[in-house]
């Protein structure tokens, strides 16, 4: 999701603070690959941030849900209660 490796670059214009961008050419940088990085990582970034505003009911009423009756197989996940072998209420531990 979000990652687009394949897609077609497009030439934008940037305006950039000049001693930065001075001292990242010194440095040897490529400057299209750092900000597509940057750039990249901002919008995920903000798309799950989105994702997570929009779904905020629904993540909050699943959440009270599993508070409220527990997970639909939690009874099976050993590793999360006592010893290895230990029989309870629910079965094998």
């Amino acid at each position: 999701m979000l990652r687009k490796p394949d897609a077609v670059k497009r030439p934008v214009n940037l305006s950039l603070n000049a001693k930065m961008l001075d001292t990242a050419r010194e440095l040897g940088m490529n400057l299209s690959a750092t900000v597509d990085t940057l750039l990249a990582d901002e919008v995920r970034r903000r798309y799950w941030a989105q994702w997570n505003t929009e779904n905020k009911d629904a993540i909050a009423h699943y959440n009270a849900r599993i508070a409220s009756e527990g997970l639909p197989l939690g009874r099976y996940r050993s590793f999360m209660r006592g010893e290895a072998g230990v029989v309870d209420s629910d079965g094998p531990v």
